[in-house]
């Protein structure tokens, strides 16, 4: 009768010392599961703040283009009720509208036939553009020439749930900032009157991921920001 096995309050202790275990392991692996889906929700907002963010300089450092230094080629754009009109103030050539939130940039890159060369107006595709931040939607919107409506660039996707969401204006932080030939900053209160002065636009992405971070319950922010040089701006024609 020498044989011994195990008391029923040892199983018992070693059934609830199993599951603790078993429950740290299963709340470890959760945590790290959640840090891995947030750090990629993450990354993807920082690809995309930055190609937007990519996409807006180029696009705006080629205002004023007018390589074949046509007069009076400028005209009013999408933020006015006459787009398309030969502008008043043909001073501000290229850079027609200008404000903390939205820009409206022309240049002269291309004839009507496609890839022919600059025609001395800025009537053809993509000639004309117009980047506005919805504070009240949270995102970008980018428009080209005066017909149809702005489409979605940023912060929203037609037809598809958005990633992330744009938040300058909560984090306080303006979308553009304007600077002249000094490298002194231009006050909004003096604009638009002082387009003709800009040589650097300053452009700022403030982004959330859309989803939350669940293990700190708060969506996860990301920075992004360049400055542009509108060189040709600086022409006078």
């Amino acid at each position: 009768m020498n044989n011994k096995g195990f008391s029923l309050i040892e199983l018992i202790v070693a059934m609830a010392t199993g599951l603790v275990i078993m429950g740290a392991i299963y709340a470890v692996t959760e945590m790290g599961q959640r840090t891995s889906v947030a750090v990629e929700r993450k990354v993807v907002a920082q690809q995309d703040a930055r190609a937007a963010l990519d996409i807006m300089a180029l696009e705006i450092g080629m205002a004023s283009c007018n390589p074949t230094f046509g007069s009076n080629i400028w005209v009013d754009g999408p933020s006015t009720g006459t787009c398309g009109n030969i502008a008043i103030n043909q001073t501000y050539r290229g850079i027609q509208e200008a404000t903390a939130n939205s820009i409206t940039v022309e240049m002269d890159i291309r004839g009507a036939a496609a890839g022919s060369s600059p025609d001395g107006d800025v009537n053809d595709a993509n000639e004309i553009i117009r980047y506005n931040y919805d504070t009240a939607n949270q995102y970008i919107t980018r428009k080209t020439g005066c017909g149809g409506a702005a489409t979605a660039f940023l912060g929203a996707q037609t037809g598809n749930s958005r990633e992330v969401r744009v938040v300058n204006q909560a984090a306080g932080i303006n979308l553009f900032t304007y600077y002249d030939g000094n490298d002194v900053q231009i006050p909004y209160a003096n604009l638009p009157a002082r387009i003709p002065d800009i040589r650097r636009i300053k452009i700022t992405l403030v982004v959330d991921t859309e989803a939350k971070d669940r293990s700190l319950n708060k969506r996860r922010r990301t920075i992004c920001s360049t400055n542009t040089l509108v060189r040709n701006h600086a022409i006078n024609f």
